[in-house]
């Protein structure tokens, strides 16, 4: 683990590992929360006071992480050393490079307002959700797996499969904004 940053397996009192159960993961975290909870340390000394609330905030940092399949998969590839930086735009995976280009022509047309390319984003902006959960259910058997025997090819696929989804997220959110305008 890096230093300075702080364990949230630990924090949580859970062993480290992908596929958690999120029942038992908030449970963990509302039996912790009582405990910690500031009001329980109000007639006690400064110190033990501001310590509770450091205690808190980790807790609550741990939690909103550890809870979020894709966040706890950075969080962990974070703590074993991967360098998991934003997905960058020219790095289209290239399963994806034909469906980018179209989409991108049809983006143009829509913001030059050619309204004639909205079925064609209608229909991107499906197929890319699909792609997402694709990526999402790829996701859960790595956990699976990587819990069963951890090893860091596990985790480098992790961190592809993290990579493609965040690069099609991205597509995803593009096509929003220009179907969605604010």
């Amino acid at each position: 683990m890096t230093s300075g940053v702080t364990d949230y397996y630990a924090v949580l009192g859970i062993p480290r590992g992908l596929n958690l159960s999120l029942d038992a993961l908030q449970q963990r975290y509302y039996e912790l929360s009582r405990q910690l909870h500031p009001d329980r340390f109000m007639q006690k000394p400064e110190a033990e006071r501001q310590r509770a609330l450091d205690m808190s905030s980790a807790l609550n940092d741990a939690y909103r992480t550890l809870k979020d399949p894709v966040k706890r998969a950075q969080y962990l590839l974070g703590l074993e050393g991967f360098d998991i930086g934003e997905q960058r735009s020219k790095d289209v995976p290239p399963e994806l490079l034909e469906e980018v280009f179209e989409l991108n022509m049809a983006l143009e047309e829509m913001r030059g307002g050619d309204d004639s390319a909205r079925p064609q984003l209608e229909q991107a902006e499906k197929t890319f959700a699909k792609m997402l959960a694709e990526s999402d259910q790829e996701l859960a058997a790595l956990f699976v797996k990587y819990d069963a025997a951890p090893s860091r090819e596990i985790l480098t696929q992790i961190r592809n499969v993290l990579n493609r989804r965040k690069y099609i997220q991205n597509l995803v959110s593009e096509v929003e904004k220009t179907l969605i305008p604010t």
